[in-house]
């Protein structure tokens, strides 16, 4: 009868339990589900239980291995990197929840400021939208009118056409073109787009930002 025993191993080799921990610790554990990766849950005695997201099935040790991995693959030390695109997605989705806070308008106040009917703003948006001069953004259902984008009487800024239109031509997400335009951007050195646009001087540096944006979504992936 041999002697040695089955132990489970230590929880500092539980790598299930320590990169749930790690994301919890990040506030990314919640993120995991909307960038498509395998998500978890932890059973009554605190055991953590990683699933596939394509089948629901338990996670392979391999898969979880090639998860911990990608997860910690930006940075030069694997113990502190942070994963940047769950980082991305936790940043948007706090944006999102800004601007869906009265950052919109719907077809019915957008006819209040144009003196029309609602069923009229709500052809002339569309007819507009076709024509790419104007961004509507699709939320559980409903067509949302984001307002950083309209004057006092509900029409489209004359000078964010130049902007709008590369953007919405690229096909860029309207969810994404709308974060963009309202919050600092980086290649306009930390201003707002759609702030700095109404200064002449600096409208073609906009002009010239949305269209790297246009480009850089229809650039192929590989």
């Amino acid at each position: 009868m041999s002697d040695h025993l089955d132990l489970p191993d230590p929880p500092g080799d539980d790598l299930a339990g320590r990169l749930a921990s790690w994301l919890e610790g990040l506030g990314l554990a919640d993120q995991l589900a909307a960038a498509g990766l395998p998500t978890y849950d932890r059973d009554a005695g605190g055991v953590v239980h990683w699933h596939d997201p394509a089948r629901g099935e338990p996670l392979a040790p391999d898969r979880l291995s090639e998860l911990d991995g990608l997860l910690r693959s930006v940075g030069d030390d694997p113990a502190h990197a942070v994963p940047v695109g769950l980082v991305r997605l936790r940043r948007e989705g706090r944006v999102r929840a800004a601007l869906l806070d009265g950052g919109w308008l719907g077809y019915a106040e957008v006819g209040r400021l144009r003196g029309v009917s609602e069923n009229a703003a709500r052809f002339a948006l569309h007819k507009a939208a076709e024509r790419r001069t104007v961004l509507l953004v699709q939320h559980e259902g409903a067509t949302l009118v984001p307002t950083f984008q309209l004057d006092d009487q509900g029409q489209v800024r004359s000078e964010l056409l130049a902007v709008l239109e590369p953007l919405l031509t690229a096909g860029v997400d309207p969810w994404r073109a709308w974060i963009w335009l309202t919050t600092p951007a980086a290649l306009l050195g930390g201003a707002v787009p759609h702030e700095a646009a109404r200064d002449a001087d600096e409208l073609p540096v906009v002009q010239h930002a949305a269209v790297a944006l246009a480009e850089r979504t229809r650039a192929p992936r590989g």
